[in-house]
């Protein structure tokens, strides 16, 4: 079980737990490219369906390598709020 996300997490906490994360920004990266291609091209939508849940599955298995690590997950704090 993880426990509810309060915040935004930033990548780290332990090597593994930051490449999940890359892996999802790679992810992300060739969601945003099927778009710019789905402008010009048919394209089945389960491509993007399938690289949507892809990339909330490494986001979800890398919280759950940091919790079986036992790694800290480090909150996103915006600057000008330090009560956040």
């Amino acid at each position: 079980n993880l426990a509810p996300l309060h915040n935004f997490i930033l990548p780290g906490g332990h090597p593994i737990v930051s490449q999940a994360h890359i892996a999802r920004c790679v992810c992300r990266r060739a969601e945003r490219l099927v778009v710019a291609i789905a402008e010009h091209e048919m394209l089945p939508d389960e491509i993007l369906m399938f690289l949507n849940r892809l990339s909330d599955y490494l986001f979800v298995f890398s919280r759950f390598l940091t919790s079986y690590l036992g790694a800290a997950e480090i909150p996103w704090k915006p600057r000008g709020n330090p009560s956040v």
